[in-house]
């Protein structure tokens, strides 16, 4: 009985390139879900009289996040490596970190500005490296992701001022 054959891998991109790009987004992949669970975490423990402003808006972030998870999780299939997946693998990709314990309103404000910031910053890392190697659908996502991290920054911020 004869074997079948995967067809070659073959979109394009260099697997060099393709590993390296792979990594990029999965540690943006772990960066986004940190900055998620961060976000939904505030959206259920902020008290104060910014309360219904800050609930509703972390809502709305955390929900946009998730969405974005799956996306830069496919890109990585798409790119024909596995993605990362568990709290351990993420814990090592991520830069973002984790709280010790639950802040004030103002300090959530603060910590999720950073890690809107550590996303775009992440993804914007990432971008050299598939506009290199000719990668525009990658090219796309992170452009989309900055967009809308630089933006929540941007607005989280505004609440500081």
């Amino acid at each position: 009985m004869a074997t079948v054959q995967p067809p070659r891998f073959d979109i394009g991109i260099d697997d060099a390139h393709r590993e390296r790009i792979a990594q990029g987004l999965s540690r943006l992949l772990a960066d986004s879900f940190r900055l998620y669970l961060k976000t939904h975490n505030y959206h259920w423990n902020v008290t104060g009289p910014m309360f219904q402003t800050l609930h509703v808006m972390f809502m709305q972030q955390y929900t946009e996040e998730w969405t974005a998870l799956d996306q830069i999780a496919e890109r990585i299939r798409a790119l024909g490596v596995v993605a990362p997946g568990t709290s351990a693998q993420f814990a090592e990709l991520s830069s973002i970190p984790d709280d010790t314990s639950v802040p004030n309103a103002q300090e959530m404000i603060r910590n999720l500005v950073e890690g809107q910031q550590t996303v775009a910053r992440t993804a914007r890392e990432v971008f050299r490296h598939a506009d290199e190697a000719n990668d525009q659908p990658t090219c796309d996502l992170l452009t989309q992701r900055m967009d809308i991290h630089e933006k929540n920054a941007w607005m989280l911020r505004s609440l500081l001022a």
